[in-house]
């Protein structure tokens, strides 16, 4: 087991002090934060936007009210505004239920004219061809000659071609497909889908209370322990009929990750996993008969995570992928077999993202986590020697990063949590060719700004991990401040970082009323890699309310905190760490308001859970000990509960029975419901929802009335 070495910070004298010289400079009054707010105090950074080719990026620059796109020579400077090819690419998109084609010039064409509306349409990886679901089939579309061809008939209200069961979209697939499952070959001739079967999965009733008797929703939505849809991988030939499946039996317990065409297109390589998560594989198929054949395996004790991304090298050489199964994320080099070449990286440090592969001279180019764990570096390692990763990036910051294509240069957008964004750009070499802007204004230094710090707390068992906190504006150590805490909390999805974040919005407002602000982060959160998550296995809740309350503990020893106001909220994870905050940790936490929560993870869907808590039948006391509900009885703080009525991914079903337990225990809580909303809001409710935060926190942390120009901000 590694040793974790311990940095005992919490706030420097030097940032205590530093509220002693800042009694001269302005404040902003509440009109320069929220009604007309004071220009070039921080100004934006210009948006870098890709590559025109090796040597010219595309820089967008505002003009006006308009940002215009240049094409920047990175060896001189010297910028010309961008031809439309350099910026703009050929698309599809969706116009009043029908597909419209348009090319980098910006001639529009529409594809499809029909009642029936189109989903997701794909353009070809050649252009020439436009992929897209309609009813639930999966069809393709000529762009010049508009011939459409029907590669499946059986699609339904439980039978969907290409287009995801609500399981796969949220948890495997991702939010950001739209649903999409198909995938065109890298030479247009092909697409590879997915057909899922929601017959056998539980249907979960919303309700919908518009007009006079409203009506259920049903969604086919299966929670732990229940029937998972039915899965098949179908291959077809651009526009031609037949359907080759994989050789996979559909009726098997079994997940499928998203797949990837080999860059010859002779190959789709699916990933393939268990019920319990603890073993994929990875198979090379056929697309010509849908054979078979396993590539590379990986079994963990507690979960192994999909893979993401998979870098085929050319002319047969191998591939590269991230796993974490040493406790911590690296890069592996197979040959086409799956056979180890080389473990690229090690380490008690996590890599990001792989950025660049450089065949000829055989290097990758990636970002990672290894100086700190709370910010991201750009670096070069060779896949030939032994040698240790180079890093290409400077200084004590966070690195957001554009590479050429060629690997020669690079730019980055640099910050950390007391200094503001610059840009500059690189050679390969790490050597700084120019400095490209500052987005610190004329006026920063004019004005009192709230100064974060990033801050380490020790758990209970001995882990270091970090948290920020941004103290009020004149801070006087001998006052007493109320403590207000945003958290999300779920693994491997960590919040505080060593980036700059602005200090204007609410983020003064509250500095300047006398509100000491903090996040924190959890041993699961991915600072201490997969080996930190591993510890909330079976678990998921118990550990990371602990360490909330470990942080929060040390905070309260503090003499200029005041103990008897510490609130907490978040939205999602972050609702059932707060429900767990004010019954679990009640003899921390003072007040809470928890959004759209999980409050029993028997409650929420399969595949997430099951990941890290297995069943409800096979573990029965881990989802009793992590369940809000268990520790009703123990609330006796001011817990505030929010849901949309129309939640479809954390039910209000969770906080419904939240809420019963409650009343049977005779417990006061507020709660606020918003009619119609799903899991989360936006327009007039979103409105509403701030303004009722700002109420809670006046009432409740400040212990006064809201003021006069926050009501009349508000009309």
């Amino acid at each position: 087991m590694m040793i974790y070495k311990f940095r005992y910070v919490l706030i420097s004298a030097l940032l205590i002090g530093s509220f002693s010289t800042q009694a001269q400079l302005k404040d902003l009054s509440f009109k320069e934060i929220f009604s007309n707010p004071v220009k070039d105090i921080i100004n934006p950074i210009p948006a870098y936007r890709g590559w025109a080719d090796n040597t010219h990026y595309i820089e967008y620059r505002m003009e006006g009210q308009q940002s215009k796109p240049y094409t920047v020579d990175a060896r001189t400077g010297e910028a010309v505004q961008s031809a439309p090819a350099q910026v703009n690419e050929a698309s599809v998109s969706i116009k009043n239920k029908d597909v419209f084609f348009k090319d980098a010039l910006g001639t529009e064409k529409q594809l499809t004219k029909d009642s029936i509306p189109e989903k997701n349409p794909t353009l070809s990886p050649d252009k020439t061809q436009v992929a897209f679901t309609k009813n639930n089939d999966l069809y393709s579309i000529d762009i010049a000659s508009g011939k459409e061809t029907r590669y499946t008939n059986d699609g339904s209200d439980v039978i969907y071609n290409g287009w995801a069961s609500w399981i796969y979209y949220e948890e495997i697939l991702g939010r950001s497909t739209r649903y999409k499952a198909f995938w065109w070959s890298p030479d247009s001739k092909q697409i590879a889908f997915m057909r899922f079967d929601d017959s056998k999965v539980p249907v979960f009733p919303i309700y919908n209370s518009n007009g006079q008797h409203g009506f259920l929703e049903n969604t086919r939505y299966p929670k732990p322990g229940d029937k998972n849809p039915e899965v098949k991988m179908g291959l077809v030939n651009r526009g031609s009929n037949g359907i080759v499946w994989a050789d996979f039996d559909p009726k098997n317990d079994q997940y499928f990750g998203t797949p990837f065409w080999m860059a010859d297109s002779k190959t789709l390589w699916m990933q393939w996993m268990n019920r319990d998560q603890n073993n994929l594989i990875i198979y090379s198929v056929n697309p010509m008969n849908g054979s078979k054949k396993a590539i590379h395996e990986e079994t963990q004790k507690t979960w192994v995570d999909w893979f993401d991304e998979l870098y085929f090298l050319k002319n047969g050489q191998g591939f590269i992928l991230k796993s974490d199964k040493s406790g911590w994320g690296h890069f592996y080099y197979y040959d086409l077999e799956g056979n180890l070449k080389k473990q690229v990286t090690s380490g008690y440090w996590r890599v990001n993202q792989l950025v660049l592969v450089d065949e000829k001279d055989q290097e990758l180019f990636f970002t990672a986590r290894q100086e700190n764990s709370t910010r991201n570096d750009l670096y070069r390692v060779s896949l030939k020697g032994n040698e240790e990763p180079i890093r290409l990036t400077f200084g004590n910051y966070d690195h957001q990063i554009s590479i050429s294509p060629d690997g020669n240069y690079f730019l980055t957008t640099y910050s950390n949590i007391t200094s503001a964004p610059k840009s500059a750009l690189l050679d390969n070499k790490g050597t700084v060719i120019r400095e490209l802007s500052d987005s610190k204004g004329a006026a920063f230094d004019s004005y009192q700004l709230p100064k974060t710090e990033l801050s380490y707390y020790k758990t209970r068992d001995g882990l270091e991990l970090p948290m920020t906190i941004t103290l009020p504006l004149n801070f006087d150590p001998t006052k007493k401040y109320p403590v207000w805490i945003s958290v999300y909390g779920g693994p491997d999805a960590g919040t505080v970082y060593d980036r700059w974040k602005s200090p204007l919005g609410l983020t003064y407002w509250w500095a300047k009323e006398g509100i000491i602000q903090v996040a924190i982060d959890n041993r699961s959160s991915g600072h201490l890699g997969k080996t930190g998550m591993d510890f909330i296995y079976r678990k998921m809740g118990k550990y990371e309310i602990e360490d909330y309350m470990d942080a929060a503990i040390l905070l309260k020893s503090k003499p200029y905190v005041d103990g008897t106001r510490i609130g907490i909220t978040g939205g999602s994870f972050g609702g059932y760490i707060t429900a767990m905050a004010l019954t679990y940790g009640s003899d921390v936490f003072t007040h809470g308001i928890a959004n759209y929560s999980v409050t029993d993870w028997s409650l929420y869907d399969t595949h997430y859970t099951e990941r890290f808590m297995g069943t409800p039948k096979n573990n029965p006391e881990g989802y009793k000990i992590t369940s809000a509900i268990t520790y009703a009885d123990r609330l006796k703080g001011n817990l505030r509960i929010v849901h949309g009525t129309m939640d479809d991914n954390a039910h209000m079903q969770n906080s419904i029975q939240l809420i019963n337990k409650l009343q049977d225990l005779n417990k006061h809580f507020e709660f606020m419901l918003y009619p119609g909303e799903r899991h989360g809001w936006g327009g007039s409710k979103a409105r509403h929802s701030n303004q009722e935060n700002v109420r809670y926190i006046y009432m409740n942390m400040l212990q006064k009335p809201v003021p006069t120009e926050y009501l009349e901000y508000w009309k």
